[in-house]
C-alpha cells in the first residue's frame, strides 16, 4: 500500500505497480471527485464505485478506465439507472426511473432506448412494445389510466399504420394512422357487438392487456459519441509518459453525458398530434346499444367519408385477394416469413440466383445491345447444389438450376433507370427479406415486395414469359426512346427448375406506388364496363377499386395534363404495334386535408347520431363543401430543396407548370416536404368527386365535393397478347354482353377506348 500527493492536489492511497495504481485503491481528484475500487496498470478496472462533485455516483463494473458491464447510476434529482453499460453508455438491458416517476423497463443501444421494452409513466400510463432511437418504433401497446387502450403500429413516437383503439366502455376502432393522426379507412364498434379483431392486424389476436412480450426488430447502431472518454479523465499513464504525476480532469460523467429526463426524452407526448399522456380519441362514439356500426375514411385526422352498416353484416364479409393489397403482416425476416412452404425456397432460390448474376454481369463493361442479347437463348444458367460448388455458395434451400434470361439487356435497363446495382442487390436479397401480396386477379400469380418497397416481383405463366421475350427489343427501343413512358419498369427476368422439373419464371418491376406518402385509394383502369365494379361490403383499406367505382374526375394544370397525355398515346401506339391487350392505367391517389378545415378532426358526436349524415352535424353544415381546398401549392424547382428523391419506376425530367409560368415545378405539401413532380410521380391534382345517380335510402356520406390529391399512375399488365385464345374469348362474349363494354378486344379498338375513357376522367379545363 501506498499514499501519493499530487501538486495539483489529487491524491491517491492503495496499490501500486511500479508508479501507477494496480489492485486496490482510491483515488480522489482536486475537485471532489472520488473513484475507490479495483485498478489495473493505471485504468479503473474491475468493481468500483465513483462519486462525483455533483453528488451523482456510479456503483457497478469497470473496464479500461470506462463505466462497462453492470452497475447502477444514481443522480443528484433521484433518478437513477441499474443495468447493462458499454463504454459509459447505457447499452443491452436497464431500469431507468426518472425524477417524476416514470420508469422504463428494456433493451438500450447507444444510451437511448432501442429494441422492446415498457415505459410506464408516473400517472398510470403505459407503453410495453418496441423501440427505435429512443422512440415507439414497431408493434406495441399504449395504455392510458381511464381504460383506453390501442394496440397497433408506431413510428417515431406516432401511431402509424395500422391498429385498432379499445375504449374503456369495451367499443373499438380498428383502421389505420398516420403520424399519429386518422389517415385511411376504418370502422367502428360499438360496446358489446362482435368484431372480426384477427383480421385487422396481421391476422394475429388482438392485444387487449399490455402484458404480452415483443420480439426485437434489428436495428442499427446510434452509438452516442462523448466529447471525452473517462478513460482520457481516470488513464494516468500519460501522466508518468509527460508530467511524472496524474493529470486532474474536472469534466465528470455528469456533465459530458447528457442524461436528459423523461419529459425531453418522450417529448412527442407533448404534442396535440401524437399519442399524448391522455387519451386523444375523446371516449366511445356511439351510443352502447347501437348494432350499426360505422366504416369511416379520414386523411390526415380530418373525415372525408362515412358508410353506416348493419354488423352482422360486416362480420359476414368474405376474405378476397385484392390487387397489390398487402398482407397485414410484421417485416420478419425472409426466413421466418416463408419457411414452412415452397414460397420460402423459391424467394431464398431467386435471392440466391439474383446476387449470383448482378455480381457476375456488373463487372463487364458496358456496351450497345446486340441482336444475339435478345431471346430465349441468351441467358446465363447455373446449377446451385445445396452443398454449394466452386461458382456457387453452399445454402440452406434445396438443390434448383437458375436461369437468367437476357442479362446484358436487363444490366443496361437497370442502368437507363439509374439504377445502382448495388442497391438492388440490396434490396431484393438483403436479410430483411421480401413481403408477400395478395394475388390480384385471375392469373393466380405470386406477388412478393422488397423490405424497402422499392420493387415488385411477380411469377409468370409461360405464354406470358414468352411474349415479354419477343417483345423485348421493341421495348428496349421504346424506353430508352421515352425517359417519360408509362410503361411498366422490368428489371430482371429469371426462371427456376426445382427437383422433379417444376418451373417458376419471374419478372422484376418497379414499384409505382413507391412513396413516403400514404395512398388512400387505388384503381385499376382499362376503359370497359363489363365486370369493371366492385362489391362495396368487399372494399377494405387497400383494395384496388375498378373502372365503375371511379367516384372522381381530376383536374390538372394545363402542361401537366398535356404532357400526361402526349405520353399516354405514345405507350399506347407501341402496346397497340405489339399486338397487347387486357393493360390497365394503375391509379394511386394521396389526399390532402383542406388546411382550413384540420381543426375539425372529427365530429365529436357523429358516432352518436350514425343514422344521420355527418353534415346535419352543427360542427359540419356551415362549411361550404364546394370551396377549394389549399392541401398543396405547385412552387419553381429547386434541385436542392427537394427532400425525396424519385423511386426506381421513374427516370423521367422534372415537369413544367403552365400556372407557374410554364417552369419546372416542385410539390410543397403543407407539414409532409417537397417533392419533385414527374410524369406518373407527385403529380398534383383536384379531384371532384361525382354525385352519383341514385342516392335515395344511401347509407354512405360524402362530406366534401373538392379534394386536393397527389397521383401516382402507370400501365400495368403489358403481356397479354390478342392471340387465337382471346379472340376466340371475344367472339363469345359478344354474344352474351356488348361488345363495346368487354375488356377482351381488338388492340386497335382497346387502345382508342383505354385513351378516351382516361381522357373523360381527366378532362381538359375550358378556362386555360
Amino acid at each position: 500500500m501506498s499514499s501519493e500527493i499530487f501538486l495539483n492536489g489529487d491524491v491517491y492511497f492503495g496499490n501500486v505497480k511500479g508508479m501507477i495504481p494496480h489492485g486496490r485503491g482510491k483515488y480522489t481528484w482536486s475537485d471532489g471527485t472520488v473513484y475507490e475500487g479495483s485498478w489495473v496498470e493505471g485504468k479503473m478496472t474491475g468493481v468500483g464505485r465513483i462519486t462525483w462533485s455533483s453528488e451523482a455516483s456510479y456503483e457497478g463494473d469497470f473496464s479500461g478506465g470506462y463505466l462497462d458491464g453492470f452497475g447502477t447510476l444514481t443522480n443528484p434529482d433521484g433518478s437513477t439507472y441499474i443495468g447493462s453499460w458499454r463504454l459509459n453508455i447505457q447499452h443491452g438491458f436497464g431500469r431507468r426511473q426518472y425524477s417524476n416517476s416514470d420508469v422504463y423497463d428494456g433493451s438500450w443501444k447507444g444510451g437511448v432506448h432501442e429494441g422492446s421494452g415498457k415505459y410506464a409513466w408516473g400517472n398510470g400510463d403505459m407503453y410495453i412494445g418496441n423501440w427505435k432511437a429512443g422512440s415507439m418504433c414497431g408493434r406495441g401497446v399504449m395504455k392510458w389510466l381511464n381504460g383506453d387502450l390501442f394496440d397497433g403500429y408506431w413510428s417515431n413516437g406516432y401511431r402509424h399504420g395500422s391498429g385498432v383503439y379499445r375504449f374503456a366502455d369495451g367499443s373499438y376502432y380498428f383502421g389505420m394512422w398516420t403520424k399519429g393522426l386518422k389517415d385511411g379507412q376504418g370502422t367502428f364498434y360499438p360496446a358489446g357487438s362482435t368484431h372480426p379483431s384477427s383480421r385487422r392486424l396481421g391476422k394475429k389476436k388482438v392485444l387487449v392487456t399490455p402484458s404480452s412480450s415483443f420480439r426485437s426488430e434489428s436495428l442499427k447502431d446510434r452509438t452516442r459519441s462523448i466529447g471525452r472518454s473517462l478513460s482520457d479523465k481516470f488513464s494516468i499513464s500519460g501522466f508518468f509518459r509527460d508530467s511524472g504525476q496524474i493529470s486532474s480532469k474536472r469534466t465528470s460523467l455528469a456533465e459530458e453525458w447528457s442524461i436528459g429526463d423523461s419529459a425531453r426524452e418522450f417529448s412527442a407526448f407533448d404534442k396535440t398530434d401524437t399519442l399524448s399522456h391522455t387519451s386523444d380519441e375523446g371516449g366511445s362514439e356511439v351510443d352502447d346499444n347501437s348494432t350499426v356500426v360505422c366504416e369511416r375514411e379520414y386523411v390526415q385526422g380530418v373525415l372525408i367519408n362515412e358508410r353506416t352498416k348493419n354488423n352482422a353484416g360486416l362480420l359476414d364479409k368474405k376474405e378476397q385477394p385484392r390487387k397489390f393489397q398487402m398482407k397485414e403482416v410484421k417485416k420478419r425476416s425472409f426466413a421466418d416469413l416463408f419457411e414452412g412452404n415452397k414460397s420460402y425456397y423459391l424467394m431464398l432460390n431467386l435471392q440466391l440466383g439474383i446476387r449470383y448474376t448482378v455480381g457476375k454481369i456488373t463487372p463487364v463493361p458496358t456496351r450497345e445491345v446486340r441482336y444475339s442479347d435478345f431471346g430465349e437463348r441468351a441467358r446465363i444458367r447455373m446449377y446451385f447444389p445445396k452443398k454449394g460448388s466452386q461458382l456457387t455458395p453452399s445454402h440452406s434451400s434445396i438443390d434448383f438450376y437458375w436461369k437468367d434470361y437476357c442479362p446484358m439487356v436487363f444490366r443496361n435497363l437497370r442502368e437507363m433507370f439509374k439504377l445502382d446495382a448495388a442497391e438492388y442487390m440490396m434490396s431484393i436479397c438483403g436479410d430483411d427479406g421480401l413481403r408477400e401480396l395478395s394475388s390480384p386477379g385471375k392469373s393466380g400469380s405470386l406477388f412478393y415486395l422488397s423490405h424497402d418497397d422499392r420493387f415488385v416481383i411477380k411469377t409468370l405463366r409461360t405464354s406470358e414469359l414468352k411474349v415479354l421475350l419477343k417483345m423485348l427489343p421493341s421495348y428496349y427501343k421504346h424506353v430508352e426512346a421515352h425517359d417519360n413512358t408509362l410503361i411498366t419498369k422490368f428489371y430482371g427476368l429469371h426462371e427456376i427448375t426445382l427437383r422433379g422439373g417444376k418451373k417458376v419464371q419471374f419478372v422484376v418491376m418497379g414499384n409505382m406506388f413507391y412513396t413516403e406518402l400514404r395512398i388512400h385509394r387505388r384503381y385499376d383502369l382499362k376503359g370497359s364496363y363489363q365486370g369493371r365494379s366492385t362489391n362495396k361490403d368487399d372494399i377494405e383499406e387497400g383494395t384496388t377499386l375498378k373502372d365503375l367505382d371511379l367516384a372522381y374526375d381530376f383536374h390538372m394544370d394545363k402542361s401537366l395534363r398535356d404532357a400526361l397525355f402526349k405520353q399516354i398515346s405514345l405507350d399506347c401506339k407501341f402496346l397497340e404495334s405489339q399486338r397487347i391487350i387486357d393493360y390497365s392505367l394503375l391509379l394511386g391517389l394521396h389526399f390532402r386535408a383542406p388546411e382550413h378545415l384540420k381543426t375539425l378532426l372529427e365530429p365529436p358526436d357523429a358516432f352518436h347520431r350514425p343514422e344521420k349524415a355527418p353534415a346535419d352535424d352543427g360542427t359540419i353544415c356551415h362549411l361550404d363543401r364546394s370551396i377549394p381546398p389549399k392541401g398543396l401549392l405547385l412552387v419553381t424547382h429547386e434541385p436542392n430543396s427537394v427532400n425525396t428523391a424519385p423511386g426506381p419506376h421513374s427516370r423521367g425530367s422534372t415537369l413544367r407548370a403552365f400556372s407557374v409560368g410554364d417552369k419546372e415545378v416542385d410539390l410543397l405539401l403543407p407539414g409532409t416536404g417537397r417533392l419533385r413532380v414527374q410524369l406518373g410521380v407527385n403529380m398534383p391534382a383536384q379531384a371532384n368527386h361525382k354525385v352519383s345517380q341514385d342516392v335515395s335510402g344511401s347509407t354512405e356520406v360524402e362530406l366534401f365535393e373538392v379534394y386536393d390529391v397527389v397521383l401516382y399512375l402507370g400501365i400495368i399488365d403489358i403481356l397479354q397478347e390478342y392471340n387465337v385464345r382471346k379472340k376466340i374469348e371475344h367472339a363469345y362474349k359478344s354474344v352474351r354482353h356488348d361488345p363495346m363494354s368487354i375488356s377482351v378486344a381488338d388492340p386497335k379498338f382497346y387502345s382508342k377506348r383505354f385513351f378516351n375513357f382516361l381522357e373523360k376522367a381527366f378532362p381538359a379545363d375550358t378556362d386555360t
